[in-house]
């Protein structure tokens, strides 16, 4: 198995999700627009690891928006930049991980899911006094999946942040974590606008019944060409 940049095979869309203002930055997803290539659990990790992206997603029905998400060492049930981006790909009204229906919702360049905290897998969130602190942070030993953050602007919700995995997986670094920014939103419990990374930006909006909204800009980076 191998993926090249040619036509006639099975598509993997490479989206930026929570890009900048002006389009650059944004983490890098896989989008398997059909699963029944890799129709189990094995073979999807194999092609997640293959791929290398922080999240690859699988569609196993587009219409319905059922999607499995993986990381390259691990299945995920719930994750935020790959449902982001899967949901601005497959321009539905629901996405459907694992771990429950996610209502999506378009508003201008912008498109959010709702999710609920609890569906996010634990993270450390590890507040610093300043944002330049969190952007002279080394990359810590694997180990502990690491969410350093800071206030740029408390008034207006503004945060500076930079996420480490800790899995030893290849990903040391990741550019920008919907999970972790819904943990943050519930412990502060009000909307943020966050810089994450070098560059990319998440928004956030906590809602009614434990719901928060997640947002960001979504834009196609290329299109490979798998072949079996």
């Amino acid at each position: 198995m191998n993926t090249t940049a040619t036509t006639g095979a099975t598509d993997i869309d490479v989206l930026r999700v929570f890009c900048a203002g002006d389009g650059r930055y944004g983490n890098a997803l896989g989008v398997v627009r059909d699963g029944r290539t890799h129709p189990d659990e094995a073979s999807r990790q194999a092609l997640a690891k293959e791929l290398g992206f922080s999240e690859t997603v699988f569609v196993d029905d587009p219409e319905r928006g059922t999607v499995d998400i993986y990381t390259p060492g691990v299945r995920l049930p719930f994750a935020g930049h790959p449902l982001v981006g899967a949901a601005w790909l497959l321009d539905v009204e629901l996405v459907r991980p694992p771990a429950g229906e996610v209502w999506v919702r378009g508003d201008g360049e912008f498109t959010w899911i709702e999710a609920r905290a609890e569906w996010a897998p634990p993270r450390t969130l590890r507040r610093y006094e300043t944002a330049e602190e969190v952007e002279a942070l080394s990359v810590p030993e694997p180990g502990e999946w690491i969410y350093a953050w800071a206030w740029e602007d408390e008034a207006a919700g503004r945060i500076r942040a930079r996420a480490f995995p800790g899995r030893g997986d290849g990903i040391d670094e990741d550019e920008a974590t919907g999970a972790a920014a819904l943990l943050l939103t519930d412990r502060l419990g009000r909307a943020l606008n966050i810089t994450q990374g070098r560059g990319s930006q998440i928004l956030t909006a906590p809602g009614p019944d434990g719901v928060i909204e997640l947002g960001g800009r979504v834009r196609l980076e290329r299109t490979l060409a798998l072949t079996l």
